[in-house]
């Protein structure tokens, strides 16, 4: 999605930004997959602060299977990173998509 820069001053690109999100879209989503044979999985987001709430939403079958014990703690949300903690497993295949709000 488009996004003004904080000095943007063209009203169409403004414009433009407002309606996307209007759409539904936004820069505050992305994908990741698990660590295989770890416990936890360090997640780079660029919109990620220390209050925002993670919704994750599993993107395979085997990350559909790991969802139970899959989780992000408050501690783990730091700005520009979240921290997953989950089952330690060979599988490699987990991945999810997530969304961040606050």
């Amino acid at each position: 999605m488009p996004y003004p820069h904080r000095e943007e001053s063209n009203v169409s690109r403004i414009v433009r930004s407002i309606r996307e999100l209007w759409e539904g879209r936004s820069n505050a989503v992305g994908e990741f997959t698990l660590a295989a044979n770890a416990a936890a999985t360090v997640v780079s987001a660029d919109n990620c602060g220390e209050n925002s709430r993670i919704a994750l939403t599993p993107r395979t079958a085997n990350a559909a299977g790991a969802l139970a014990t899959t989780y992000i703690t408050a501690a783990n949300v730091v700005p520009g990173q979240f921290t997953v903690t989950h089952a330690n497993n060979a599988q490699a295949d987990k991945t999810f998509g997530y969304s961040l709000s606050g």
